[in-house]
């Protein structure tokens, strides 16, 4: 009878590491995914980091001379002398002065602009990625 009993043990033991091996298989490429995921994200929070750290730059630079790249640009397509050279990660600086106001009426924010409002855009260079705002004198 103590055979039996034992015989039964090990086919249980076999269908339960038949069970746990079928299990694993999904399991590791949920893991695999998770990881895989985690690159993008951390690309992403550094480029987010980099975009940040110039916009307070750019923000920390006296009015007049944000103003006057503003104007030496000519318009908000156009990139400043603030923008990186060259280079991998390239950031584009945008400054245009801004119609905060909408005076005129034809809700174009860069038309009827004010003196005393910048428009500012910081964008990875060929990426989606970019920060805004507008500074004030």
């Amino acid at each position: 009878m103590k055979s039996h009993t034992q015989g039964m043990l090990y086919a249980e033991v076999l269908v339960a590491v038949a069970l746990l091996a079928l299990a694993l298989v999904p399991a590791t490429n949920a893991l695999y995914a998770g990881l895989r995921s985690t690159e993008h994200y951390v690309g992403a929070t550094e480029a987010h980091f980099e975009l940040l750290g110039r916009m307070e730059t750019l923000r920390a630079e006296p009015f007049g001379a944000l103003d006057a790249a503003a104007e030496a640009a000519g318009n908000e397509s156009v990139p400043t002398s603030y923008s990186d050279p060259s280079g991998p990660n390239r950031k584009l600086v945008y400054l245009s002065r801004y119609d905060a106001d909408n005076a005129d009426k034809d809700n174009d924010p860069f038309t009827g602009v004010e003196a005393d409002v910048l428009w500012l855009r910081v964008a990875i260079e060929g990426t989606d990625r970019a920060l805004e705002t507008l500074v004030t004198r």
